[in-house]
């Protein structure tokens, strides 16, 4: 079993479900179409599937947000090499997702999938206030993605095992910093596909 941080003392971690009306899944940089991805994110992946079958089958909205460089320009490039090029298969949600019609696609160009884009407007449009985030790597893009939900309001809850750092950082420290930090509920997969029971 992963490893979950002791909730922090607040009203929101005390709290045990979500109002699925209210609930959208974010996943967060889980990228390689049909190539599929590295091998070290498989479990990561294979959970972050599992969760967004069972939010889709009970009409909780599925949002991929995705690296979508732009060659030669875009910052993060020159920190961590060519990854996530716009158009490229490497910048597609991976094909285990049979990402539908239904869902919504949000390229970023950041690690914060709020940051220019039009995450935050397609959220409330939505009526969207609590948010199932997932991904990698855990201190980059879903750290910074759950700093841009805290800082807009949203309440976040994150499967741990449907997270993985393989860049910087420590998992547990991640996790624990996200109940620290932004009030973010983190709980076991199981706990999570339970939400959407």
């Amino acid at each position: 079993m992963a490893y979950v941080p002791t909730p922090m003392d607040t009203a929101w971690q005390r709290e045990s479900g979500i109002d699925l009306g209210k609930t959208a899944v974010v996943v967060v940089d889980v990228l390689g179409g049909g190539e599929g991805t590295l091998p070290v994110l498989e479990d990561m992946a294979a959970w972050c599937v599992r969760i967004v079958r069972a939010a889709r089958s009970k009409g909780v909205p599925v949002v991929f947000a995705c690296d979508a460089h732009l060659p030669s320009i875009d910052r993060e490039l020159e920190l961590w090499g060519d990854h996530g090029i716009a158009g490229s298969e490497a910048a597609r949600p991976l094909a285990a997702f049979e990402v539908r019609p239904g869902d919504y696609v949000v390229p970023k160009r950041r690690y914060d999938a709020f940051f220019q884009t039009d995450l935050d407007l397609t959220l409330r449009e939505l009526g969207v206030d609590t948010l199932v985030v997932m991904g990698c790597d855990t201190n980059i893009c879903v750290m910074h993605t759950l700093a841009g939900a805290y800082f807009r309001g949203y309440r976040t809850v994150v499967p741990a095992e449907a997270t993985a750092t393989f860049l910087v950082g420590d998992q547990q420290e991640g996790l624990s910093y996200f109940a620290r930090c932004f009030d973010t509920r983190v709980v076991c997969g199981q706990e999570a596909l339970g939400l959407f029971a």
